[in-house]
């Protein structure tokens, strides 16, 4: 039985993930300090190969035992998004780059690193050329920065791989509402209307599901995927934010999309991405932004959901 250990395996993506890798029977440890509930994780704990623990993961006292054991290791603990590292700056460093140095410093090189990153690391793209792999990375925030810097070190890991992660959207056991689809389908269903700034910046998609899939994806494939970074997206979702509005309305008719030209959006981050590196091993997505729409509706109206629950 493989073992895999994730430290921050709570969290939106992490419980995703460690749900589909108990259910694929991998012996699975998640080490998290539960800064919300463990309310994400509660359906697992019935399952003799899942484990967890609440810890600091960032001491690397707590996690040390776990690196020399397991024979893959998801890091997967970090403050997420530009707002959220701005406010916390030393935090931030300390999880998502200093964390990520330890992790390196102390797993052998038999053991597999799959590091989340993410393509805030492209900045501001040029128009109509999509972002690949080699393309120049110009974070525009701390939280960008930082990835950018995580994803060098990791990648002195001679088994490792890196994917620089779209926009995540989706239903999730620890639901976030402060992604863009999430956000944008939220606002549609309490509002009917959404406003919009700099209706033009582009940005890439993901749903959650298809990123745990492709994690477990890059564990069944190791061998032909180590030692790369893969841009990992829906190349059918390279979207304005415009577009995205549009998509949503397909599915609530009655919503009004309202352009303003009087404030700018604090987020500068406007590209398109290529996801063709990953798409030529021949991992496919499952799950299209039609679907994630759907589901997100579906959710949302049944939970009654509101934005202090994420």
């Amino acid at each position: 039985m493989i073992k895999v250990f994730i430290p921050g395996g709570a969290g939106y993506l992490g419980s995703v993930l460690s749900t589909l890798l108990v259910k694929k029977k991998f012996k699975v440890t998640v080490y998290d300090s539960l800064m919300f509930d463990d309310s994400s994780l509660k359906h697992l704990k019935k399952f003799s190969n899942f484990k967890f623990r609440k810890c600091d993961v960032n001491d690397i006292n707590n996690i040390s035992s776990q690196l020399k054991t397991n024979d893959v290791v998801i890091p997967l603990a970090a403050l997420v998004g530009a707002p959220f590292c701005a406010k916390y700056p030393k935090l931030a460093k300390k999880t998502n780059l200093d964390l990520i140095k330890k992790i390196v410093k102390k797993i052998h090189k038999d053991q597999l690193l799959i590091l989340p990153n993410t393509n805030s690391g492209y900045g501001i793209g040029k128009k109509d050329s999509y972002c690949d792999e080699n393309s120049p990375l110009n974070p525009v925030s701390l939280y960008g920065k930082l990835k950018v810097e995580s994803e060098k070190i990791a990648m002195n890991h001679e088994n490792s791989v890196c994917f620089r992660l779209a926009t995540v959207f989706g239903v999730s056991h620890r639901m976030r509402l402060d992604l863009l689809v999430n956000d944008f389908v939220y606002r549609a269903l309490r509002d009917r209307y959404i406003v919009l700034f700099e209706k033009n910046f582009r940005r890439n998609f993901i749903h959650t599901k298809d990123v745990a899939e492709t994690f477990l994806y890059s564990i069944n494939n190791h061998k032909k995927l180590k030692n790369n970074i893969y841009n990992l997206g829906l190349s059918s979702a390279n979207l304005t934010k415009y577009q995205l509005c549009n998509k949503i309305k397909r599915h609530i008719k009655d919503l009004k999309i309202i352009v303003s030209n009087i404030a700018k959006d604090p987020d500068k981050r406007d590209y398109i991405v290529s996801n063709k590196k990953l798409e030529s091993t021949g991992w496919k997505p499952k799950y299209s932004l039609d679907y994630g729409i759907k589901e997100l509706i579906n959710y949302l109206k049944d939970k009654n959901f509101r934005p202090g629950n994420y």
